[in-house]
Order: C-alpha cells, then structure tokens, then sequence
C-alpha cells in the first residue's frame, strides 16, 4: 500500500539520522529530499528510487510548497511508497504540518518519523546547553522569518525578553539587527551572552560568541551566513568551556578519496571522525573478470601448492566468490599455508576462518621475500590471486628466490568513467585541503581526469599510503605531502591527521 513518510533527517550529520528514517530510505520507491538534508542520505536509498530535490535556500525555491504537496499527492497516488525527507524535525519548523494536511485532504495515508532538531543538536555540538540548572529552566524555539502574508507578528518580545528561558531562533541571520533591537527594546540587556552556529553538527558547522548588542556587527564582520542559529542566553557563556566538536582536526577541510567505492568507507570513517569534510572520487573500481573458468580450474588444482599469497582484501574477496560458486569453503585450504600483505587482508582471511602463517611488519616485495624465505618459501609451489594489472615485484623476486610462482588474475581494475567538474569546482574554491591515495593506480587514473596544474594552482596537499604510491606520485611532478609509516588505511589517515595538527600549532600565534 502507498503511504508517504515525513522523516526528519536531523541537523545533518549523518549519525544523527534514526534507524527507523534509514530503514524507510532504504525501502522507498521515491525519495523527495530538502536543502538541509544530508546528500549522504541517499546513499540509503535503493539504486532504482526515483529522488527529487526541492531545496529552498534562501528565497531561492527549486520548487514552491504548492508543487511539492501536489508532487507528494502524485505520488502516493500512482501507488508508491514516498520518503519525504526533511532536515530536523518535520514539525518543528520544517513545514510538515502544511505538508500532513495536504495529505489528509487528498486522502493520502501517511506516517511522522521524528527527527533530531538542529535547536537541540547544533548548539551541543557548539559546546552550549540549551538548559543549565545555573541559567535556565526552560527553552523557546523561535521562527527568526515569520511568514510574511501574515497582517502582524505573533512574537511576544517582551516575554521572550524577560522570561529567563534560552532562546533559539531558526533562519534568523538576514533578520538579526531586527531581532537583537526587538529583545533589547523589550527589555534584555545588551550585553546577554548570545552565539550563531552555522552548518551545525556537519563537517562546515562553525559557531560565533558574542554579546547580544554586538552580534549583527560581528556576524557581519566573520561572514555568517544561512544555515545558522541564533541563541540567546546565559547558557552561551559555557561554549569555550564545553566546546568539542570544534576540536577536531580536520574540522571543515575537504579531502578527496580516491579509493574505490567499495573499499573507501573505512578511509572515509576515519577521516569524518575528525571533522574532515570528505570527497568521494573513486579513480578504480572492481570489476569481475570476464571469464572466470582459470580461476575455477585453479581451485580445482589448489592442493597442488604450498603456499597461496594474497596481497590484498579485494583479492581475498574475489577468489573465495570463486570458491563459493563451486560449492567450497575454506577447508579447500587445508594442508595450505598462507600469508597476507596487510592486516586488512590478514582480516579478510579471518572473516572467512582462516588465520594467515606470514603478515610482514613491512608491506613491501623485499620484506615479504624475506619473511617467507625465512619460512621455507625456496623451492614451494606459490600462487598468488590478485588483480590482472599489478605490479610484478612481489613475483619476480619471489622467482629469483627459487619459489615457482603461478600469478592468477581473480578481478580486474579499471578506471571509473565520472565528470571531475565537481571536485574541480571545490579545489579551485579552495575547499579541498588533501588529496589521498591509496595505491599507484589511483594516481594514474586521478591524473588522467583531473590536470595537475589544477592540484598545484589549488595548492592542494598530496598524502600517499606508502613509498610505491608516492614514487608513482613523482612521476607527475608532486612530492606528497604525508606519506603513511604504515601500509594501511589507518596510518593514511593518522599521518593526515597528524599533519593537519602541525599545520594548526604553525599557524597559532
């Protein structure tokens, strides 16, 4: 049966959506989203939902309130299943109301899925309670853009002005001067602690303090713009002491991943973590070969070595798929050793309940060679399942050791065919502060989308996970920036860290 939600997506950072709003993402034949609802969202969605966007950003309506009712209307008519998704709380002003009713009158089933408001959320993550037992006992949620078709204001200034509550005004940056005058005329003194927090809770969000006299001067001064919130109260003056989230280290910094989409969400995870606005550029991705049958007829032989080398999760993945379409599992490995090139394929392996004989402490040929000489690898039977394009190093000198090496391609890379305009677009705007790679083949396909000259007119930093990705960087002309101690996705994101730590203590009078 059709049915149309209103899910409040909350204040924009993705953790903040509930589980029951996912859930109903995840099943919505449409998904009709707002300017403040995290894009991230519809990763949630299902490949086939149809999604329309109907953001309203200041004044600036991709479609009118009328056209939207009547685009939900449509919808739930033709028998499909609608995710309305609205930043914050439907009903707190977020129009859902209007919204409901428009629904009910055309007959329309539909259900409120409450999300977290920005007034409650965006001024936490500023570092300021909206009550406090020492200031407060109570909280107003204010419209700062009453609906101009209405013949006069509805605000009781003067209780607002004198209730002692914490007031949290919504979209009120444009209409500052006239709300601090209003609450001063009223009667609250000039100098109340009152603070803007923009972009609240996302990787953008910034805060302002100041007094309530002072505030349009020096939003005016630091360029605050919409999104913001406007509170007002004793409550503020906790902000430089409670203040968190603005402590992150890569708060507002964009950085490109260049990892394939499959396997960027660990990268992604760690860099958001701390703050860093993350780009998804995907300059591989994993593809299946198109005949499988070598692989099959090596797992039909597999008991023919000693020792099966995988160098990296993707080819772990790819050769047990190959051992699930025959019909094996991992005793297909018995009387086998194995070793892994990384503890993400050491992982792999468990997850598949097999422990690796050899992880080297260094993920480079030498070292491996080394380590598995060390364990009898002279004179063994090797097979080594990885991409089809990859570096020979490992092999050869495995050879050169006397192992007798047989190489088998179980995937394909290849380069990912999207416009860079986007990720062009935020370097030149100076919003990008790292660029990531995480082996030389996303450095060759990086380049072959995206000129140099745009990296070093951005002044962009480069961060490579080890010495082979940053010699491939050479190669264009970059000398990275961060280079990981370790070969692994945490090290990449720990060294771009550290090196964003640097830079702030540098730039610290």
């Amino acid at each position: 049966m059709s049915k149309v939600y209103l899910l409040g997506a909350g204040p924009g950072d993705p953790g903040l959506l509930t589980l029951r709003a996912k859930d109903i993402l995840s099943r919505a034949d449409v998904v009709v989203y707002d300017y403040l609802a995290n894009k991230a969202f519809l990763d949630f969605a299902r490949p086939d939902a149809e999604i329309y966007y109907v953001g309203k950003k200041g004044g600036d309506h991709t479609l009118p309130q009328d056209r939207i009712n009547e685009l939900l209307v449509a919808m739930a008519k033709s028998g499909k299943t609608v995710a309305r998704l609205k930043g914050g709380d439907p009903y707190v002003f977020g129009r859902g109301g209007e919204e409901a009713e428009e629904l009910v009158a055309a007959g329309c089933p539909f259900e409120v899925v409450p999300g977290v408001t920005s007034a409650v959320a965006a001024p936490a993550y500023a570092g300021i309670p909206i009550t406090h037992r020492s200031f407060c006992s109570s909280v107003s949620f204010i419209t700062g853009h009453e609906d101009p078709t209405k013949a006069e204001s509805s605000l009781n200034w003067k209780a607002f002005a004198t209730s002692g509550s914490t007031l949290v005004f919504f979209m009120g940056v444009k209409n500052l001067p006239h709300i601090t005058e209003n609450l001063m005329a009223a009667g609250m003194p000039g100098d109340t602690p009152a603070a803007l927090v923009r972009w609240g809770t996302t990787c953008r969000h910034k805060s302002l303090v100041a007094t309530l006299a002072t505030m349009p001067e020096e939003a005016a001064r630091h360029g605050f713009a919409p999104p913001s919130l406007f509170v007002v109260g004793g409550v503020v003056s906790l902000r430089d002491t409670l203040s968190w989230y603005e402590k992150r280290p890569l708060l507002g910094q964009g950085v490109v991943v260049t990892r394939s989409r499959e396997q960027a969400s660990d990268l992604v995870r760690l860099l958001a973590d701390q703050g860093a606005c993350c780009h998804e550029f995907p300059a591989i991705e994993i593809a299946p070969l198109a005949d499988p049958a070598p692989v099959h007829a090596a797992i039909d032989r597999l008991f023919d070595y000693d020792w099966v080398i995988f160098t990296s999760a993707n080819g772990v993945k790819c050769f047990f798929a190959a051992i699930d379409a025959k019909g094996l599992d991992a005793r297909a490995f018995a009387g086998i050793r194995l070793a892994a090139i990384g503890p993400a394929t050491a992982e792999a392996l468990a997850a598949r309940g097999l422990k690796a004989d050899f992880l080297p402490e260094r993920f480079v040929a030498e070292s491996v060679v080394e380590g598995l000489l060390a364990l009898g690898v002279a004179g063994a039977k090797v097979l080594i399942p990885r991409a089809r394009e990859a570096r020979e190093v490992l092999p050869e000198k495995l050879a050169e050791a006397g192992a007798e090496v047989t190489v088998l391609p179980v995937y394909d890379t290849r380069p990912v065919d999207r416009d860079p305009a986007e990720i062009v677009a935020a370097m030149e705007a100076g919003e990008i502060r790292y660029v990531t790679f995480t082996s030389s083949s996303t450095v060759t396909n990086f380049f072959a989308k995206i000129p140099t000259e745009v990296l070093k007119a951005a002044k962009v930093k480069t961060a490579c996970i080890g010495p082979i990705t940053a010699k491939t960087l050479g190669e264009y002309g970059f000398v990275p920036d961060v280079v990981a101690a370790a070969y692994t996705v945490p090290a990449l994101a720990e060294a771009v860290i550290a090196d964003a730590v640097a830079a702030a203590g540098e730039a610290t009078p």
